[in-house]
């Protein structure tokens, strides 16, 4: 059994999963607006600074935080984003739970700092 080839195999099958259609499927559904699509990536980028400064030590305002709560919660009002974020979550469920799978069964223990 080669691992290469058992990845491709895993691979195969994430892209075959239910978790993964759906998500594709919202995903462009969701886009199809053009503003949609412009509010998606400029709370994505809001959520990266946060955890950039976050990483980086330094102490993240309240205020800047719930700007971005806010944000997600207007987001959330429009119902093909909603759906769009759910696909996301299940499907990033899925690719934790596999990784979580492989990480047992090779020990691998990745130290969180």
């Amino acid at each position: 059994m080669n691992a290469y080839d058992e990845a491709h195999r895993l691979a195969k099958s994430i892209k075959e999963s239910d978790e993964y259609k759906e998500y594709l499927e919202k995903q462009k559904k969701a886009f199809l607006n053009e503003k949609n699509k412009e509010m998606i990536e400029d709370l994505r980028q809001r959520a990266f600074e946060i955890q950039m400064e976050q990483l980086s030590g330094n102490e993240v305002s309240e205020e800047k935080v719930e700007k971005v709560q806010k944000l997600q919660d207007v987001l959330m009002l429009n119902p093909d984003i909603k759906d769009y974020f759910m696909a996301e979550m299940r499907f990033s469920q899925l690719i934790a739970d596999i990784y979580d799978i492989i990480e047992e069964a090779v020990n691998v223990d990745i130290e969180e700092k």
